[in-house]
């Protein structure tokens, strides 16, 4: 139920709450290797602890699983409950596993061990699902209501401004927007994490902070189309802690740059098993040159000459040719699924 007054929301526990920006945010998401997101039902179905909700077997079992085997994982891992979205292709059950950007799906309750054993600690083809790549750019964005209000109203209204400027840049084939359970860290709302090409073409996590509606530009024009980290929002990445660095609050710096000045030793944590919670709460259309434009309420055509492009109107701006890191994702993609087609079928004949 919507409330009745959005501002009171806002400012008790939305982007105008007293603690905003209030903490450094570099180092709070600690170091790990490998994501991944089970897709299950409504954000808005999700009770506060679906880690273990008896209502909830299937995450549960996926919990419960993830917690007894974690020593046996040759990778720190983090597995996080995301939002079906069919019309992105995303079901009920499917598994998307990052930075490999494979999906399994048909997970159910019956299979959790299989499926852990198989691929999360023997990294070989799940002898009960075959795998997908996919592709394209990733954000995920916490809006857990039920387990903490200022996710519940943060995260909502990041998912409705994203989605609005990725149809201005006519991107909506290209980059998915997802709700996400709780990964930790929910007095930084909104929190947001970008899965997306470096530089050199290699996969990368950022998380970021302390995001709100007037950041969403910056994330799709920089960071995601140029690879541009915003430092000033940046809580950690995939592959390295962020160490702090202070006075760098407006700088940035190419996407897949080692910021750190070395790793924590902290224990990492995922929404389905860690109940402390130290963690904290997305893939990139690397090359594209995306435009800067108006509010929704001032488009009513798309305008593609450069007088338009002035006027602030819509406009789907140009694709430029493919850069560099483009290839590499592209060929790197197309390695994995040469791999993990030979591997599966040599796996399926000895078996």
């Amino acid at each position: 139920m919507a409330s009745e007054n959005p501002t009171a929301d806002d400012a008790v526990n939305g982007f105008n709450r007293p603690e905003m920006f209030s903490e450094n945010l570099a180092g709070t998401v600690d170091a790990y290797d490998r994501h991944v997101f089970l897709c299950y039902k409504s954000h808005l179905s999700w009770p506060p602890r679906i880690e273990a909700s008896d209502a909830d077997p299937f995450p549960k079992r996926v919990a419960a699983t993830f917690k007894a085997r974690k020593n046996d994982l040759p990778l720190k891992t983090k597995i996080t409950v995301c939002e079906v979205r069919e019309e992105a292709g995303f079901l009920d059950g499917d598994v998307l596993i990052f930075p490999d950007m494979i999906k399994y799906r048909g997970l159910e309750e019956s299979n959790v061990d299989s499926f852990f054993e198989d691929v999360l600690v023997n990294g070989k083809p799940w002898t009960a699902g075959v795998p997908e790549v996919f592709s394209g750019s990733h954000v995920y964005v916490c809006a857990h209501g039920s387990r903490d209000v200022r996710c519940g109203v943060c995260g909502p209204v990041l998912i409705k401004k994203l989605n609005e400027e990725i149809e201005l840049r006519c991107l909506k084939d290209q980059i998915s927007v997802t709700a996400c359970s709780h990964i930790g860290g929910h007095k930084y709302a909104g929190n947001v994490i970008i899965y997306c090409p470096g530089a050199d073409g290699k996969i990368m996590g950022h998380w970021y902070g302390y995001v709100t509606p007037n950041d969403v530009s910056d994330l799709l024009d920089q960071h995601i189309a140029k690879g541009e980290v915003i430092k000033r929002l940046l809580r950690g990445q995939m592959g390295t802690s962020v160490a702090e660095d202070k006075g760098a609050d407006d700088q940035k710096v190419a996407n897949g740059e080692d910021t750190s000045k070395g790793k924590t030793n902290h224990v990492e944590s995922d929404n389905l098993s860690n109940k402390e919670n130290m963690g904290g709460c997305c893939q990139g259309v690397n090359g594209v040159s995306c435009c800067r434009s108006a509010s929704v309420e001032q488009n009513n055509e798309i305008e593609e000459t450069p007088e338009a492009q002035k006027k602030g109107s819509k406009i789907c701006s140009n694709w430029p040719q493919l850069q560099q890191r483009d290839i590499l994702t592209a060929v790197g993609v197309l390695g994995a699924v040469a791999v993990v087609a030979v591997v599966y079928k040599l796996y399926r004949r000895a078996g």
